[in-house]
């Protein structure tokens, strides 16, 4: 599955000439693992009121979560075709409008945590047993606004709240410590209130465990930093900063394409 969502994500960028494959390729496991193992929904009863709910927050990153929707059954494949398309359903950021599976429209960074934090608090108010996934990035952590969620979710006790940070340690200009260091970030978020668990965002095992255990703590929040490689699964894209907005060539996408195992 995980090499799948590469593979699309890939096609997708291709085809629209479109950034942001780097953030889309490094979160392609945590997605994987989701989608496959954890996530208690239905392709055939999106609005079930009783499911979990997943905000991909980092909405620039949105090819990659039409990917797995489109592998899951939420909507037919040959929308991933039309990405970006003048007047197509999946815009370039993830946008819920018309496309099932996707809970909100994101993109504008730091919004998604406060999102997370209402639906998991609506959810404790009106009695429903459903868990809420939060996706980040490591760059969106600059945000002030993200650091407000951070605060509210602890003082309301939302153990129905996962957020996973995809740590891959790049943003738009630069590394994460030369833009903005947030190190150390586990004590930061622990010391807001939240049960804190570091893991190999590429190790599915490890992924699996941790969304398992959550919550890690009762009463608490649960956080996940997924250390993660920006342009994971193709080599000449891995910790390079121009493929945060780069779209591949033809032969840059072949070559990639072949890394995967999948034909162009």
């Amino acid at each position: 599955m995980a090499a799948r969502i590469r593979a699309r994500a890939l096609r997708m960028v291709h085809h629209a000439h479109a950034s942001h494959i780097g953030s889309c390729l490094s979160m392609a496991d945590l997605l994987a693992v989701l989608y496959q193992a954890v996530l208690r929904v239905d392709p055939k009863r999106p609005d079930r009121p009783q499911r979990d709910r997943f905000i991909l927050s980092k909405g620039h990153g949105g090819a990659a979560l039409y990917a797995v929707l489109a592998e899951r059954g939420f909507f037919p494949l040959d929308w991933l075709e039309t990405y970006c398309d003048d007047g197509a359903r999946l815009a370039g950021h993830c946008t819920h409008h018309g496309v099932p599976g996707v809970e909100f429209s994101t993109g504008s960074l730091g919004h998604g945590l406060s999102l997370g934090c209402g639906v998991a608090l609506a959810a404790k108010h009106d009695g429903v047993s459903c868990r809420v996934f939060v996706q980040l990035s490591d760059g969106e952590c600059d945000e002030g606004s993200l650091w407000e969620a951070a605060l509210f979710a602890p003082h309301h006790h939302l153990d129905n709240l996962i957020a996973i940070v995809d740590y891959n340690k790049g943003q738009g200009f630069g590394t994460v410590a030369e833009v903005l260091n947030l190190e150390p970030l586990a004590d930061k978020w622990r010391s807001f209130g939240w049960a804190v668990r570091e893991i190999d965002g590429h190790d599915h095992a490890q992924i699996l465990d941790a969304f398992q255990a959550a919550p890690f703590e009762p009463q608490q929040p649960s956080v996940i930093l997924a250390h993660t490689v920006k342009g994971k699964g193709v080599s000449f894209m891995e910790n390079k900063l121009a493929w945060h907005y780069k779209s591949p060539t033809d032969e840059q996408l072949a070559a990639a394409l072949a890394e995967l195992g999948e034909t162009p």
